[in-house]
């Protein structure tokens, strides 16, 4: 058996209670073909880069598979019926990440707090030290009224 990561992309309107429900209902096909599911990250709901059927937004999954390429192909063609599913990608891999993928190890790096940089003073001919020029010392001219 081949070992692949499978992710797919889910409708915005559904909910993450919905998205768990297809990612068992994948994982039981898989294993009727005599496959393997391992890992499994739902990374939430998340801003799509550009717009998919009419969605913004999109719940994205991960699964770690060890099956065989039928077990795939089954998968993949449930997929292209299901109307929850706005798209899947499914890549042949060599061995398993362990530990989180990236996309969850980029959440806790955002988690830390903001002041762990080291004072650099202040700054030499920063915006604020910029003199204005004549621009504050000449009378504002009135505007016309335009009717």
């Amino acid at each position: 058996m081949a070992l692949y990561e499978h992710i797919f992309l889910a409708r915005q309107d559904i909910t993450a209670q919905q998205v768990d429900a297809l990612v068992e209902q994948y994982k039981g096909v898989i294993e009727s073909f005599g496959g393997k599911v391992g890992r499994i990250e739902n990374w939430g709901l998340k801003s799509l880069t550009y717009r998919i059927k009419k969605n913004r937004k999109a719940h994205y999954a991960l699964m770690d598979i060890d099956a065989p390429a039928a077990a795939i192909h089954e998968v993949e063609r449930q997929m292209r019926i299901n109307e929850d599913v706005l798209r899947y990608m499914t890549i042949a891999v060599e061995a398993h990440e362990e530990g989180p993928s990236a996309m969850l190890q980029k959440r806790d790096r955002d988690d830390r707090p903001r002041g762990d940089r080291p004072d650099r003073g202040p700054r030499e001919g920063g915006f604020g030290d910029r003199p204005r020029g004549d621009r504050e010392d000449r009378p504002r001219r009135p505007r016309e009224d335009r009717a």
